[in-house]
């Protein structure tokens, strides 16, 4: 488990996020987020339209900068839903995010904190929340950022996520369509359980799902609050696009997530688990139950 304290960025970095406004997100937003955590979406504003960490070209930089592992790419004219993940474009990363107008391409740079200028802004703008965050679900845990730069009408299928997530959009503009999360008919339990134990994170999309969808336009200096788990898929608009996700974990979301790793155990014994329940429910129980299971190797 994450310990419970905050991280401080390095202090060097801390000169490249010096030219931020003194609040990103205004009075109205911090309040407005404290109302809807952790469980109800909701759009903020944001003041983070342009930096020079944002830019189509320092983003090329930051690709080259990480590891493979935290580079995805692929084409941009996808269905809703996938089967697995889409192949490559063929052509580099690099290529992609300085041509992203005319590459056909959705490109998503993952764990941005890994380069310290990075990391300083992403926990600049957590810590403007984090009163609000801890009073409801404890400490902050894992910040991690992930850049999403787009080409025109470029589609993220549908797939779920578990953390905490804030998306500000930055340049161009998306419609995110999200749906509730925790209820079955969006994402089965199976499926939970599935991802929660080394599966994918893309769903299985059909259309008559479209009708518990609701929709929200993002443009610069608007942001999205997304619950843990909550399905959604986005359509880009009908310019490139960058958006900045911010994300963290708590006590809760790896509560449920363990609850949902120890619901697959009890399955595969021929056993039909209730689910977690949402916050604020615990689900201590379970999660207890398969992390003693994991400290005594008993499951991977």
């Amino acid at each position: 488990m994450d310990s419970p304290s905050f991280p401080a960025a390095d202090n060097n970095a801390q000169d490249s996020v010096a030219d931020l406004p003194e609040t990103v997100f205004p009075r109205s937003s911090r309040d407005l987020f404290a109302l809807g955590y952790p469980e109800t979406p909701h759009t903020l504003r944001h003041s983070l339209e342009r930096h020079d960490l944002l830019t189509l070209d320092a983003l090329a930089g930051l690709a080259g900068a990480l590891p493979e592992a935290s580079i995805e790419y692929n084409r941009g004219d996808l269905p809703i839903g996938v089967d697995g993940k889409p192949g490559a474009t063929g052509r580099s990363i690099q290529d992609t995010i300085r041509h992203i107008a005319t590459s056909n391409s959705w490109a998503v740079l993952k764990n941005i904190e890994q380069v310290p200028s990075y990391e300083a802004l992403l926990l600049r703008l957590l810590d403007e929340l984090r009163p609000a965050i801890e009073e409801k679900t404890g400490a902050m845990l894992r910040p991690q950022g992930f850049i999403f730069i787009s080409s025109p009408n470029a589609v993220t299928p549908y797939h779920f996520d578990p953390e905490h997530n804030i998306l500000l959009q930055l340049t161009g503009s998306k419609t995110m369509t999200q749906f509730p999360a925790g209820d079955p008919t969006y994402a089965p339990d199976a499926v939970h359980e599935g991802y929660h134990t080394g599966g994918a994170r893309e769903l299985t999309w059909t259309d008559d799902l479209a009708q518990g969808g609701t929709e929200f336009a993002l443009s610069p200096g608007q942001a999205l609050f997304v619950p843990v788990m909550a399905p959604h898929f986005v359509r880009n608009g009908p310019a490139s696009s960058i958006s900045l996700s911010i994300t963290w974990r708590s006590d809760w979301s790896f509560a449920e997530a363990d609850a949902r790793a120890f619901n697959a155990l009890m399955r595969d014994a021929g056993i039909s688990p209730a689910p977690p329940g949402r916050w604020p429910a615990g689900n201590r129980g379970k999660a207890l139950a398969y992390r003693a299971m994991r400290r005594l190797k008993l499951v991977a």
